[in-house]
């Protein structure tokens, strides 16, 4: 039988901005800094999770923070849908 659940842990999250202090934060790896030539299109951000380098799409997207520091991105839109403010 299929059954709902919804989440009961509340996590931290912060939407991502490009800035310095936040890519030292999270030690966001950077395409365009380890390249010469003008970065051109695809995936420009990467996370590191537990599972490896994640994409962050663009800015706006959500890095969030789990219960054990694990840190993982979602979508704008997604987070907006999924999750509500509760501090």
């Amino acid at each position: 039988m299929l059954h709902k659940y919804k989440k009961t842990v509340p996590i931290k999250a912060e939407q991502f901005d490009g800035t310095k202090e936040m890519k030292d934060k999270y030690q966001i790896v950077d395409k365009a800094e380890f390249t010469s030539a003008y970065y051109q299109g695809g995936s420009r951000y990467f996370l590191p999770t537990r599972e490896g380098l994640t994409a962050i799409n663009k800015y706006g997207d959500y890095i969030a923070t789990g219960i054990d520091g694990e840190h993982w991105a979602i979508d704008q839109e997604i987070f907006e849908q999924t999750y509500e403010r509760c501090d």
